[in-house]
C-alpha cells in the first residue's frame, strides 16, 4: 500500500466519522428501545438473489491500518455516536478511537483481574435515555480472580470524549480459568442480551443445564431470564466448548463461532435449548442426539474468535489460522463454501465487525502471539467491502 493510498484513506474514513458525528448531535436523542450491539452502518449496495437472499460480499483491495499500538484488544464497538470503542483484555481499558487514529482512555475496567486468556473481553452497548447522561449503557465482559461475570456503564460525553460511568452488575458467578472463558456479548433483535461463556477448563460444565459454563445465555438487559427461555433459566444453548463469536442475519438466525480441541473448530446455527455436543463430540459426525455445525475447520486454519455479518455474509475472525473468513448465507440453515482472506498476513485476528462506509474493520491481537508479525504492537485495520459486480 502507497502512502497516496494510505492517505486518501485515511481522509475517507476521518470525513465518514466526523459526518456521522455531525449527524449524532443534530438527530433527535435516542429512543428507550434496545439497540443492537453492532448499530446500522452503510454497507454495500447489493442485488437480492432469486430466493430474496442478499448477494454476498467480500473484501476488496488491502487492509489499510487505522490506528496502532493497541494492546491485546479483544472487542471492537461502533456506538449509534459514529465513535469506536476498543477493549484491552490485559490494560483492562476501554480505548476511544479518534478520528486521527489515535487512541485516549474512555475508562478502565477495575475490577477485571487479568490472567491467562481472561481479562477485559467483550462489550456490547444499549440504547437508553433513561441512563445516566441519556445516552445508553456499555456492558462489559471481565474476568476476576474467582468467576467471569459482566457489568454496564453509562455512557457520557460526545465522540472524542467520551467516558464511562460507575459500573452496575449484570450477572456474576460464571465460571473461570486461565483459558474457555468465552466472552462474547450482543444484543439480539429481540431486545434481549446474549453471552458466550466456555466451559472453564472442565468439560462437564457443557453438558450440565444448572451451570453456567459451556453455553449461550440469553437475558434482559438487567440479567433476568426470559420467559421464553428453553428450560426457564439463562440457559439459551449448551454442549459448547469456547464460544467467541455471536451474530445475527436479516431473518434474526444467530449464528456463533466456537474453538474446538484438536481436531475441529465450529461455525453454528444457534436453535433454542440445542445440544451443540461437547464434550461428547466434536465436529460434525452425523449424531441426532446433537447439532453439528454448520461448517468446520481444522484449529490450525481457524480458532475463531468475533464474526460479524454484512449482506449476510458471515466474516470470521481467525487467531491461530492468521486469516479471515467469510461465508455467505444461502437460506435459514445453510452456507456456501467459505472462503479466506489475508492468510498470514496480519497474524492473530481476535474481532471483526461492519465499519462505516461500505468497509470492514477487524483487530490484530499479536500481543501473546509467540513471535508473530508486529508482536506488541496490535492494531486496528479497515477494508474495502466489494458492490455486487465489482470484481476482487
Amino acid at each position: 500500500m502507497t502512502n497516496q493510498t494510505f492517505r486518501r484513506w485515511r481522509a475517507i474514513v476521518t470525513a465518514s466519522l466526523v459526518a456521522v458525528a455531525l449527524a449524532a448531535c443534530s438527530a433527535e436523542a435516542p429512543r428507550t428501545t434496545p439497540a443492537s450491539s453492532t448499530p446500522a452502518q452503510p454497507t454495500p449496495t447489493a442485488t437480492a438473489t432469486d430466493e430474496g437472499q442478499p448477494a454476498p460480499v467480500h473484501p476488496v483491495g488491502e487492509p489499510v491500518v487505522i490506528a496502532t499500538g493497541l494492546q491485546a484488544p479483544w472487542s471492537i464497538l461502533r456506538l449509534p455516536t459514529g465513535a469506536t470503542l476498543v477493549s484491552e483484555r490485559d490494560t483492562t481499558r476501554v480505548r476511544e478511537l479518534l478520528p486521527d487514529g489515535s487512541l485516549r482512555d474512555a475508562g478502565t475496567v477495575s475490577a477485571a483481574q487479568p490472567s491467562g486468556e481472561g481479562g477485559l473481553l467483550g462489550l456490547t452497548f444499549l440504547a437508553d435515555t433513561a441512563a445516566p447522561g441519556g445516552a445508553g449503557w456499555v456492558y462489559a465482559y471481565f474476568s476476576t480472580a474467582s468467576d467471569n461475570r459482566f457489568e454496564r456503564m453509562p455512557l457520557a460525553g460526545s465522540p472524542g470524549n467520551h467516558t464511562l460511568g460507575a459500573p452496575t452488575l449484570v450477572l456474576d458467578s460464571i465460571p473461570r480459568a486461565g483459558n474457555h472463558n468465552g466472552g462474547r456479548l450482543a444484543f439480539g433483535p429481540d431486545g434481549l442480551l446474549y453471552a458466550t461463556v466456555g466451559d472453564a477448563g472442565d468439560t462437564a460444565n457443557s453438558q450440565d443445564l444448572d451451570s453456567l459454563g459451556g453455553k449461550i445465555l440469553r437475558m434482559t438487559p438487567t440479567g433476568t431470564a426470559p420467559e421464553d427461555n428453553p428450560f426457564g433459566t439463562l440457559v439459551y444453548s449448551f454442549g459448547h466448548r469456547n464460544p467467541q463469536g455471536l451474530a445475527w442475519d436479516s431473518r434474526g438466525q444467530l449464528w456463533a463461532s466456537e474453538f474446538g480441541q484438536n481436531t475441529w473448530d465450529e461455525l453454528n446455527r444457534i436453535v433454542p435449548g440445542g445440544n451443540y455436543g461437547w464434550p461428547l463430540v466434536e465436529g460434525q459426525v452425523g449424531d441426532p442426539a446433537y447439532l453439528d455445525p454448520e461448517r468446520q475447520w481444522s484449529t490450525d486454519e481457524a480458532s475463531p474468535s468475533g464474526i460479524a455479518i454484512v449482506n449476510d455474509t458471515i466474516f470470521m475472525a481467525s487467531l491461530r489460522g492468521q486469516r479471515l473468513w467469510s461465508i455467505p448465507i444461502l437460506s435459514a440453515s445453510s452456507t456456501d463454501t467459505p472462503t479466506e482472506w489475508f492468510v498470514n498476513g496480519y497474524g492473530r485476528l481476535r474481532d471483526v465487525v461492519s465499519g462505516p462506509a461500505g468497509t470492514l474493520w477487524f483487530v490484530s491481537n499479536n500481543t501473546d502471539g509467540r513471535g508473530f508479525p508486529a508482536e506488541g504492537d496490535d492494531r486496528l485495520y479497515a477494508v474495502n467491502l466489494s458492490r455486487v459486480g465489482v470484481a476482487p
